[in-house]
This record gives structure tokens, sequence and C-alpha cells, in this order.
């Protein structure tokens, strides 16, 4: 997950700032803090949310687990908990999973074509 820095620095940002910033509609960064509790932005005078960096980023975070790596919305919560966390495997061992998946088809599909040879 990289981080997502805005052209300027500010200490707050409204909803819209966010929206724009994450490529998110408003409606879901409002849903997801029903959702998430590591994801309360606080409120000014008037009522409007008021984010800051580290909401930003519990925000990337969030869409990552659910757009990339496809989590659940139980899922990705219990991940922002501190529970298991899939997506703390190391690119090696990922990778590593892939090719032992790539050998067993190769397998397979050797055995099946030294059945019909055989036959």
């Amino acid at each position: 997950m990289s981080k997502l820095s805005p052209k300027v620095k500010k200490l707050y940002y409204s909803i819209g700032e966010v929206s724009e910033l994450t490529g998110l509609k408003a409606y879901v960064l409002r849903y997801w803090e029903t959702e998430f509790s590591q994801l309360k932005p606080p409120k000014n005078r008037a009522g409007n949310r008021t984010y800051r960096q580290k909401d930003i980023d519990v925000i990337m975070h969030v869409k990552n687990l659910l757009y990339n790596e496809k989590y659940t919305i139980d899922g990705a919560r219990s991940v922002l908990k501190g529970g298991k966390n899939k997506s703390k495997l190391s690119d090696a061992e990922t990778a590593n999973e892939k090719q032992k998946i790539i050998v067993k088809k190769i397998r397979d599909n050797l055995e099946t074509i030294l059945s019909i040879i055989s036959k």
C-alpha cells in the first residue's frame, strides 16, 4: 500500500477533497465510517467532516483490502483490528504459492498425456 500525498499539504481536508484524492465517492467514505471504527474523522463547527492525513491513509488501506485484495468488509475489519492478515505474506511467499499451483497443473497435464500415450 502506498501512502497518498496530495499536492498541497494541509492539516485538514474536506470530504470532497478526500473523495477526489482517493477516487472514491463521498457516500462510500461516509458508509465506511459506519463500518470501520478506525475511520472517525472529526467534524468542525459547521458539522463538516475534517479528514487528516492519517484518515486518508486508513481509507487507502481499506480501499486496497476491499478492491485489490478482494476482502469482504468483515475480513477487512478484522485485518484492521489486527486479526489474521493475509496481506502480510511476503512477495516471495506469494510467488512460491503461485509456482506450486503452476507445477501441479503441469504435472497433472503430463500425467494425462502419459496415460493417453500408454493406451
